[in-house]
């Protein structure tokens, strides 16, 4: 079964915790903007968050950023993997380690998609502050599909340390 094409928002997580891991984060933004058929609408502050899961690795900094695409959504998980692969993303070992960027479709407009390669919305992202946060700060209304405001469930993830860092402003648009 074919993707229909068309233009849909999507919301793209970013996370680095190796190698300046802010610088990273920008370099990705920047390679988001260069994809065909896309455009960066606007990006969160940069956070700075503990690791969940593997606790014996260095906090990440992470970023949400909306986007305007007419890519499928495969073909834009296809390029966001080939922007960790330049950044030197290895995806071997187990899950939730260190690395140079992780790049995470989180939403696509509406739509639940489920594949071996591929679940829309992301699976976590409502357990997730360093995915809530910076979604809630660009799109306040944001609603996961099938679980509903992305901003209910930061009380059940306000546990979890997170700070936007004093540093990094907004990034973008």
């Amino acid at each position: 079964m074919s993707e229909p094409q068309g233009d849909a928002r999507a919301y793209i997580g970013l996370g680095s915790n190796l190698d300046e891991p802010a610088a990273h984060i920008r370099s990705g933004v920047a390679a988001l903007a260069r994809l065909a058929k896309t455009r960066v609408e606007a990006c969160s502050s940069l956070y700075l968050s503990a690791p969940v899961g593997r606790q014996d690795q260095p906090d990440f900094v992470n970023a949400v950023c909306r986007v305007r695409t007419g890519l499928a959504p495969s073909t834009l998980m296809h390029d966001l993997l080939e922007i960790e692969y330049q950044h030197g993303r290895e995806r071997r070992g187990e899950k939730g380690g260190p690395r140079t960027l992780d790049l995470d479709l989180l939403l696509y407009g509406r739509r639940r998609l489920r594949s071996p390669r591929l679940t829309v919305p992301h699976p976590r992202m409502h357990e997730r502050a360093f995915v809530l946060r910076p979604l809630t700060d660009i799109a306040a209304s944001a609603t996961i599909p099938g679980r509903g405001l992305a901003r209910r469930w930061l009380p059940a993830v306000r546990a979890q340390r997170i700070e936007r860092t004093r540093t990094h402003h907004r990034l973008g648009p």
